[in-house]
C-alpha cells in the first residue's frame, strides 16, 4: 500500500503544473474591485507545481496556485482557477 502511495504521488505532482496558471496573474491581474482577494493570495502556491518533481506531492498541493487568478474578468482563465481546488487532495500526500 505505501508503494502504491507513493507512484500515485509522483503522477499527482504532475499536476501541479496546473498551479502555474496562477503566475499568469502576475502578467495580467485581477481587477481590485472583484471579489476573492483572500482566495487570490494562494497564488504563491504555484510554485510548489515545479517542486512537485522533487518533492513528492508538493505538486499536487501547488495546484492551489490555481486560486491566484480566482474570479479573473476572463471567463477562459476563471475555469482554470476552478482546478485549483484539487491542491486539497495534495496536502493528504505531504
Amino acid at each position: 500500500m505505501n508503494m502504491l502511495n507513493s507512484a500515485l504521488a509522483g503522477w499527482m505532482g504532475l499536476i501541479g503544473l496546473i498551479g502555474l496558471i496562477g503566475l499568469y496573474g502576475i502578467r495580467n491581474p485581477v481587477d481590485r474591485e472583484r471579489v476573492g482577494a483572500d482566495v487570490r493570495l494562494l497564488g504563491a502556491l504555484g510554485l510548489l507545481g515545479v517542486a512537485g518533481f522533487w518533492i513528492p506531492g508538493a505538486g499536487a498541493a501547488g495546484v492551489l496556485g490555481a486560486l491566484g487568478v480566482w474570479n479573473h474578468q476572463n471567463p477562459i482563465v476563471h475555469r482554470w482557477s476552478r482546478l485549483g481546488w484539487l491542491g486539497l487532495i495534495g496536502i493528504a500526500f505531504l
